[in-house]
């Protein structure tokens, strides 16, 4: 009988884990960077007319309903393929593992039903090994739809902020960098100085 192994399968779920990663920090840096650089004190092409105005409710329902359609109804289309990756792999891995799953449990079923024929890992899989196979998938299975979830709020999310800040300036000279620092220390090493790393964010006009 060959070794079992379920990791081995092209369904491991580090793919999955590491886009939601990379999704979840292009919202915060983008975020983060659309707060800290944000001047309250220029306001660009702001219209004077209401009904011309950019809307934040607009945005928001467009992202909600339509993901991406709010980061283009903000101007952001360089987004719009950020979102659609991080659901288009959501949505395969979710698919993916669910047919698994249905593999797996046709598979027990056929196996425990003494009248129907020999299923197709007869010899290859246990009944034990069905079942946990059956479990691992129907788990990946749900978690692609968690994460699918979550990628589709951060989606609404970032396009309710960036249509907040629609008309203000954000200065584009923002950079940051790693340099060393003098970091004083407490407790019983009061008095004392440690050398470490600080980051400098540069938010200067």
């Amino acid at each position: 009988m060959p070794n079992w192994n379920a990791s081995s399968s092209n369904c491991n779920p580090k793919i999955l884990k590491n886009t939601l990663c990379l999704f979840l920090l292009f919202i915060s840096v983008s975020l983060s960077a659309q707060r800290d650089s944000v001047n309250y004190e220029e306001v660009n092409r702001m219209p004077t007319d209401s009904s011309e105005m950019h809307s934040v409710r607009r945005a928001t329902l467009l992202s909600t309903f339509l993901p991406g359609a709010g980061q283009a109804y903000n101007g952001k289309y360089w987004k719009m393929p950020i979102v659609y990756a991080g659901l288009g792999a959501c949505g395969y891995f979710a698919v993916e593992n669910h047919r698994l799953y249905r593999q797996y449990l046709d598979a027990f079923l056929m196996r425990i039903d003494s009248t129907s024929g020999n299923d197709q890992f007869f010899n290859i899989y246990s009944e034990r090994q069905l079942i946990e196979l059956q479990n691992i998938y129907r788990d990946w299975r749900d978690l692609s739809i968690i994460i699918g979830a979550a990628v589709w709020a951060l989606n609404i999310i970032d396009a309710h902020v960036d249509a907040h800040l629609y008309y203000y300036n954000v200065n584009e000279d923002l950079s940051f960098r790693l340099e060393p620092a003098v970091i004083p220390m407490g407790g019983m090493y009061n008095g004392m100085q440690a050398l470490g790393l600080g980051l400098k964010i540069n938010l200067d006009p």
